[in-house]
């Protein structure tokens, strides 16, 4: 049992060279740091990878998200954000390059994010079993709601948080006071995002000891 993580940028055909580039260099960096996992990128603007660990799978994909809609670029240029989709399912064989590997996780992850591409969604799961699927469909679709309230000063203390990183080093890195970050937590509804985290977290443990 594996999780891929198959995402796109929204809107890269509006980025200016600087903007793409910049963007494209931060997921490289963000992808050597993510363990149990290995992602590369195609077609210029997507990403794929496969995450060994499946119950890491949505904190990584948060954490990719809120990596990229950190990123300022001044007014003239537009927001950052990715489509995210992930499919949980096994792997027929891999190869060198995880683009030319095959399985049911690859099928789900591809069909999830083909069903984003014409909707407002940036987050979506499918799994092999639907009563999984139908759970994450809604979960996400909340978290979707969430973050889309959200500005580039709540993505980058949520990025911060995947990363488990305590207040006192966030207020430290971003440059504001320890209090300030306990508030955009708030803000962001920190503590129910964890709740997510976390039940996905059991939900895909639970999978991978029924598949042993």
């Amino acid at each position: 049992m594996k999780a891929v993580i198959t995402g796109d940028l929204v809107h890269s055909t509006q980025y200016d060279r600087e903007q793409l580039s910049a963007v494209l260099n931060m997921l490289k960096k963000e992808f050597s740091h993510l363990e149990h996992a290995r992602f590369r990128m195609f077609r210029g603007d997507s990403f794929q990878g496969v995450v060994d660990r499946i119950e890491l799978a949505l904190l990584y994909a948060l954490r990719i998200r809120t990596a990229i809609a950190r990123m300022e670029f001044g007014d003239s240029k537009i927001r950052t954000d990715a489509r995210i989709a992930i499919g949980l399912g096994t792997i027929d064989f891999t190869r060198d390059s995880i683009l030319e590997s095959n399985g049911v996780a690859f099928r789900h992850s591809g069909a999830a994010l083909d069903e984003m591409k014409d909707s407002a969604q940036r987050m979506s799961l499918r799994a092999t079993t639907s009563a999984i699927t139908e759970e994450f469909k809604v979960s996400l679709a909340l978290l979707d709601g969430l973050m889309s309230k959200w500005g580039i000063a709540s993505h980058e203390v949520v990025y911060y948080l995947t990363k488990d990183y305590k207040e006192q080093q966030i207020a430290e890195i971003i440059g504001i006071s320890q209090a300030a970050v306990n508030a955009r937590k708030k803000v962001v509804q920190w503590d129910a995002i964890k709740l997510l985290l976390q039940r996905y977290a059991t939900v895909t443990q639970n999978m991978r000891t029924d598949d042993r």
